[in-house]
């Protein structure tokens, strides 16, 4: 077991771990706690059209997942603010069209799609330096929002009408933190996979929030769970050579009845 920290590709999957864990383990807070659940599901599944177009045009797969990912997130707070359609029903229709676009554009795609498995289920081993590189960059940036803007999203997660009694700039802050959603979730699509990175968002949060409600303390507590789940998955994953989303999965799952079966006691 030692001499797998020997080689690059499992220091990068240990590194990609951990960063991984703190941008979920912040964002996903906020996302628990606005219960914005249904709407990070929406913006993982419309960012499969981003894959598919990156697929038929022969770019990197990341970059268009983002600009889809971001353009539904924006898309979806215009319209249930500026429109009469409701709030679930935007993201509804987000979800789909991203998924079909996605079909489509692969299915136009000449040939085969080698590394789709790897963006549907995850496979932490495939991380690169740029993904280390993009994902360093993404946890610099949100330690230095929510260190500068704490209080202001604190307020908005938990009352938002509060908030803006406050005068707090809350449709910007709003923005700000669904842009951030967004590319947390496209980045962490190789760790987890599109069809399972709702887990890593919503999971480790369930489990910390059992034994306490400080925002803070869900936000350490979740990172710490998060890679905790991520290094056991990652080494089940290597040596029984399954995609490392099912086992991080079956992990946090683990550890939550366990924490729950605990907290009965």
């Amino acid at each position: 077991m030692m001499e797998l920290f020997q080689y690059a590709f499992f220091q990068n999957a240990l590194l990609g771990s951990l960063l991984t864990s703190i941008a979920c383990g912040m964002v996903g807070t906020y996302i628990v706690s606005r219960r914005l659940v249904f709407i990070s599901g929406g913006i993982t599944h419309a960012s499969f059209g981003g894959l598919g177009l990156g697929f038929y045009l022969g770019i990197n797969p990341i970059l268009t997942a983002m600009l889809f990912s971001i353009l539904s997130a924006l898309g979806v707070e215009w319209v249930s603010r500026s429109t009469q359609v409701r709030e679930d029903s935007a993201i509804a229709g987000v979800w789909s069209l991203g998924m079909a676009v996605g079909v489509i554009f692969i299915f136009l795609t000449p040939g085969y799609a080698p590394n789709l498995s790897t963006y549907l289920f995850g496979n932490i081993l495939t991380v690169s330096s740029a993904d280390i590189y993009g994902m360093t960059s993404l946890a610099v940036a949100l330690i230095l929002i929510f260190t500068l803007l704490f209080k202001e999203i604190v307020y908005v997660a938990f009352d938002k009408e509060f908030a803006l009694t406050q005068h707090l700039p809350v449709p910007w802050i709003e923005r700000l933190m669904m842009m951030f959603v967004a590319i947390t979730i496209v980045l962490s699509i190789r760790l987890v996979g599109i069809m399972l990175l709702m887990s890593m968002l919503t999971l480790p949060q369930m489990i910390v929030n059992l034994y306490t409600s400080d925002f803070r303390k869900i936000i350490w507590g979740s990172i710490g769970v998060g890679f905790l789940a991520c290094s056991v998955g990652l080494a089940l994953s290597y040596f029984l050579d399954v995609p490392s989303g099912a086992f991080i999965v079956l992990v946090l799952v683990a550890i939550f009845l366990t924490a729950k079966a605990v907290k009965r006691r």
